[in-house]
């Protein structure tokens, strides 16, 4: 039976692969039994990206007036996403989109939020990080686990999916704009007592990433210190 599957991708700037990124993705559904949509949520970018966007008519392309964030786009695209599951990724793909069985397995089975993970295998991760990059990962999500959440060993991996319904009851509340949005939504899934599964997934680094080691991180800190008193 087929079943329908909304893929929703942030972008900032991507005008140099969101064309590789999206023809992959196509490439993967076009060998599937699913039914598809692919959401690009552009945050307000400043380069060619909405131009490039022009040669993918059949994808649903978001324009954000400003650049808000990726937990504002992720939020936009999930709540416009039609599917029976939701699955958000980031641009780069550094999940390959071939790991989403891995997800579907369990969302048809009962769960309702599945979360890719980098650190319950590490043999998954073929491309790594710089040292200092991994080291602040770990250490961001030991704070995490001290201060949020606990039992999730990697909130921060940009692969995870939603029942559509899960989906509605996480990004209707959601709030914060920036990367703590990962920690956020893993609070408000737990919140709503929704049945959540962490699995290891394959993980490539991609050297240019977005994120800033240090000026995000602090941003990042600061996100998730407010998350509590944000959904008391």
């Amino acid at each position: 039976m087929s079943i329908y599957i909304s893929f929703v991708i942030p972008a900032y700037n991507e005008e140099l692969r969101i064309s590789q990124t999206i023809n992959k993705v196509f490439d993967y559904f076009g060998k599937q039994n699913f039914e598809f949509e692919i959401i690009v949520v552009d945050d307000g970018s400043k380069d060619n990206t909405q131009i490039v966007m022009k040669n993918f008519p059949n994808v649903k392309y978001i324009k954000l007036v400003q650049n808000q964030g990726k937990g504002a786009a992720v939020r936009t695209g999930m709540l416009a996403a039609q599917g029976k599951y939701i699955i958000f990724s980031d641009a780069d793909l550094s999940t390959p989109v071939y790991e989403i069985p891995k997800l579907l397995k369990y969302l048809e089975n009962g769960y309702d939020v599945c979360i890719g993970s980098r650190a319950l295998d590490s043999s998954m991760i073929k491309v790594h990080q710089p040292f200092y990059r991994e080291f602040m990962g770990k250490t961001f999500n030991k704070l995490v686990q001290l201060l949020v959440v606990k039992g999730i060993s990697d909130t921060q991996c940009g692969f995870k999916g939603f029942t559509k319904q899960a989906s509605e009851i996480i990004f209707s509340k959601q709030i914060i704009n920036g990367f703590g949005f990962d920690v956020e939504i893993i609070y408000l899934a737990k919140l709503a007592n929704l049945k959540i599964k962490e699995i290891p997934v394959e993980w490539y680094n991609d050297d240019r990433s977005k994120v800033h080691p240090i000026k995000d991180s602090i941003k990042m800190l600061s996100e998730i210190i407010k998350i509590r008193n944000l959904h008391k």
